[in-house]
């Protein structure tokens, strides 16, 4: 892909930045971003790249809700525009916390939808983030884009630690002597709020009108590369913690950050696929093995287990929630594979062996 100009929203994280150094090298590609290209990424506080010498990256501010010029007329004649904005869900789900991840997400993509609805020659692709953690919690079955189990259950998405339901009742008893039984704040607390975010998300996505441009949702497992979630775990293991994680047995979706550049390339020269796909590598692996592995790349033999109920103390110590470490996320990329892509890193020990194994390690 050489010589296309690329639109990448919400640029600035460990994706983003993994996106623009990838594209950047053969493409013009401007960042819209909140933050200005001098200040921190959230990919554990390094520095946002700087424009290259030739100028093929840029930033442009936007506060992803409102249509400015600055950033609009950035979208005219794109080849490609890439959506990533969301606040963080690595936080605590309070109602303020819930809302601004919500929000983020629902706004900027509006935005955009509306933008490109403006547009006298509209971006040609556009490539929304979505979530693998759109389905079910499972660990009997695979989900993919056709079969994969999708329920707006609280009940049927996490695997609650005894301090967690204990949590969940209290808020429960409190919204119910407040508010009553039958008030919706009330029926809130049974839906899975992680669900509510991927339905309304990919909803408000392809609801935009824009006709001429091809749009497809990546719902996407955890990426893997010199950043991202390899960086705590790595620090667990070196701190003798990176033993398993609840029972174990949850699964753990991943993709290697290159095959995530390759198949967004791949899938912008792929004009007959639209809609929306699973973005992981075909081999899934639990979090025992997953553990094992980054004890193996960090030169430990052993790992103290964190059982559910600690990681739901450490969780409301460090404002998380544990469900990032504790709903079994089992998906595979059907409609990549049948249609073709080939993965360069299909298993977790080919993409642990790479990303370990370059010159500035983890």
């Amino acid at each position: 892909m050489k010589n296309k100009k690329i639109v990448i929203a919400g640029g600035t994280g460990f994706i983003g930045q993994s996106l623009a150094r990838y594209f950047g090298k053969e493409n013009q590609v401007t960042i819209l971003s909140r933050q200005l290209n001098n200040q921190q990424t959230n990919s554990y506080h390094s520095a946002a790249i700087k424009n290259e010498s030739d100028d093929s990256i840029r930033y442009v501010k936007w506060d992803a809700v409102n249509l400015e010029t600055n950033w609009t007329d950035t979208l005219e004649g794109a080849d490609l525009l890439i959506n990533l904005t969301g606040q963080s869900v690595n936080c605590r789900y309070t109602e303020k916390n819930k809302k601004r991840v919500l929000d983020s997400r629902i706004y900027s993509t509006r935005a955009l939808g509306e933008a490109i609805g403006k547009c006298k020659n509209p971006p040609l692709v556009w490539i929304n983030s979505s979530s693998a953690t759109i389905y079910q919690h499972s660990l009997s079955k695979p989900n993919d884009e056709e079969t994969g189990t999708i329920s707006k259950w609280k009940k049927d998405n996490m695997p609650y630690s005894f301090l967690d339901k204990i949590r969940f009742m209290l808020k429960k008893i409190y919204r119910q002597l407040k508010y009553g039984a039958d008030n919706p704040k009330t029926k809130d607390l049974e839906f899975d709020f992680s669900i509510k975010v991927c339905e309304s998300w990919e909803k408000e996505f392809f609801a935009s009108k824009t006709p001429s441009t091809r749009k497809i949702a990546l719902r996407m497992a955890i990426a893997l590369g010199e950043g991202g979630v390899l960086v705590p775990l790595s620090r667990l293991a070196k701190w003798g913690l990176g033993g398993i994680q609840g029972n174990g047995k949850q699964r753990f979706s991943w993709v290697h950050i290159d095959d995530l550049m390759g198949i967004i390339e791949w899938l912008t020269e792929k004009q007959e696929i639209e809609g929306v796909l699973n973005v992981s590598a075909p081999n899934a692996v639990t979090n025992t093995e997953l553990m094992q592995q980054i004890r193996k790349y960090n030169n430990r033999s052993f790992g103290l287990p964190a059982p559910a109920f600690l990681l739901e103390i450490g969780a409301a110590l460090i404002g998380t929630e544990t469900e990032l470490i504790l709903k079994s996320r089992w998906v595979i990329p059907k409609r990549l594979t049948d249609n073709g892509f080939n993965f360069r890193y299909p298993t977790l020990d080919d993409a642990l062996n790479e990303i370990f194994n370059k010159e500035n390690r983890i």
